[in-house]
């Protein structure tokens, strides 16, 4: 097997220090491939980078009108934040609301990532929860649509619980791909995580963008959690985060998510087209850089826009004295042109 180019690479000085080689491709929704590099027909698992498809059975079970799941909440939904007080805070209101706490969250409890919100919890005497954990809003939407079902809510991140039988369809409905038993794990939030081309997954993202090839209720759904992550982008991510930043930016045109080890999915939405890219080893540092080199060529950025993908391109790297010691950088090869 030949192996993936290198889309990023980080310098230590003005010597290469590490390599780091990974597959982009953009689609449309009919699944032409507009361009691509690496070996796009590779099973990835696309973990948090595909939360806003986990999210279309809020919509598809009626929970979103029942329980009133609104604008953010969508939005915390599809989000891996960072446990500041407005995304704990807002999970918090998403379980008051189906009569539940953070204790059927079964998400695990961690820090918030947020340096600032970590320190001032600490300081506070207070404790990590299952609401600081960058997924309890995607959960929190998961026990709404456990609620919505009648069905029991302990389990629901289990792969044979209802819950997650109905995200399984959903995403198998948006990539108009199988999702099977024998690529299938477990993510770093305890639910289940199925592997998938990086081309089906691109071109889930311009069905989601375009509501072509989906049926008319979970194209409107689409719609409305894109619309929803876009406009309430500080909840997906978070103070000093890629996806929030570029998304605010960007106005509406953007919808970017990362996922843990190295996955960046997306689309622009006004064009309906839609992107996926994997790091193989795993870096998100070096696969942002890569997902901001792409989207520099492929989304028209303004200059302001520019210069915000240009920080992501290449990265400055600081030693604990604050010492430059190098950086990492998106190189050529990621830069693809449509």
């Amino acid at each position: 097997m030949t192996a993936n180019p290198v889309l990023a690479h980080t310098l230590r000085g003005n010597w290469i220090e590490n390599r780091h080689r990974g597959a982009i491709c953009v689609s449309d929704a009919e699944g032409n491939i507009l361009a691509s590099i690496g070996d796009v027909a590779a099973d990835v698992f696309p973990r948090s980078a595909i939360k806003s498809m986990q999210a279309l059975p809020i919509f598809a079970t009626g929970a979103n009108v029942r329980y009133g799941l609104a604008g953010p909440a969508i939005a915390l939904s599809c989000a891996s934040h960072n446990g500041e007080p407005a995304h704990a805070e807002l999970a918090a209101s998403m379980l008051a609301a189906i009569d539940l706490d953070e204790t059927a969250l079964e998400c695990g409890a961690h820090p918030p990532i947020d340096p600032a919100a970590r320190k001032a919890l600490f300081a506070q005497g207070g404790k990590p929860s299952t609401l600081h954990n960058a997924c309890s809003g995607k959960h929190s939407g998961m026990l709404a649509v456990a609620r919505a079902l009648g069905e029991d809510t302990k389990g629901y991140s289990t792969r044979m619980h209802p819950v997650q039988q109905r995200v399984r369809q959903a995403v198998e409905e948006v990539l108009d791909y199988p999702l099977t038993e024998s690529r299938c794990g477990t993510d770093g939030c305890s639910i289940p995580t199925w592997a998938a081309p990086i081309h089906a997954i691109a071109r889930g993202f311009a069905r989601m963008a375009s509501g072509t090839g989906l049926s008319e209720q979970t194209a409107a759904a689409a719609r409305e959690i894109f619309a929803a992550a876009t406009s309430h982008a500080f909840l997906v991510g978070g103070t000093g985060t890629f996806d929030s930043e570029a998304m605010a930016a960007f106005d509406g045109r953007l919808m970017l998510k990362f996922g843990a080890d190295g996955i960046y999915c997306g689309a622009l939405v006004d064009s309906g087209i839609g992107f996926a890219l994997k790091c193989d080893d795993g870096s998100v540092p070096a696969a942002t850089a890569m997902a901001a080199a792409l989207l520099l060529e492929i989304a028209s950025p303004t200059p302001e826009q520019t210069k915000i993908l240009q920080t992501r391109a290449r990265q400055d790297q600081r030693n604990w004295a604050g010492h430059e010691v190098g950086y990492i950088e998106a190189t050529e090869a990621a830069r693809l042109k449509l």
